[in-house]
């Protein structure tokens, strides 16, 4: 079982920056992939970006066209914590934002991971 935690969501003015993080409790943190999704207002829940458990590299990572180029995808398995740093934010980043978690990186790709955490709201203003 893996508990994930968000913390870091806010307002910020178009351009800027915010990173969020994701504490995950339980087993094995470092043989999970992980990664975020948010839902915007009105629409469904949509991937933005993963990173694989790999624990000898930094991990590979995948995005969201929207987001290639802005957001970076980190973790850190010594702290249990996952990272996603937001930069050039757009009023349509504006989102509740997931942090997620699963043994199989495709699975969370596919937008079906196991564990979910409970969202934290990233508002941009323009």
């Amino acid at each position: 079982q893996v508990q994930l935690v968000e913390s870091g969501g806010g307002l910020v003015q178009a351009g800027g920056s915010l990173r969020l993080s994701c504490a995950a409790s339980g087993r094995s943190f470092s043989r999970y992939a992980m990664g975020w999704f948010r839902q915007p207002p009105g629409k469904e829940r949509e991937f933005v970006a993963a990173i694989s458990w790999i624990t000898w590299s930094a991990g590979r990572t995948y995005y969201a066209d929207s987001v290639k180029g802005r957001f970076t995808i980190s973790r850190d398995n010594a702290e249990n914590t996952e990272y996603l740093q937001m930069n050039s934010l757009k009023p349509e980043d504006t989102a509740v934002y997931y942090c997620a978690a699963d043994s199989t990186l495709s699975t969370i790709r596919a937008g079906e991971p196991e564990y979910w955490g409970q969202g934290t709201q990233v508002t941009v203003s323009s």
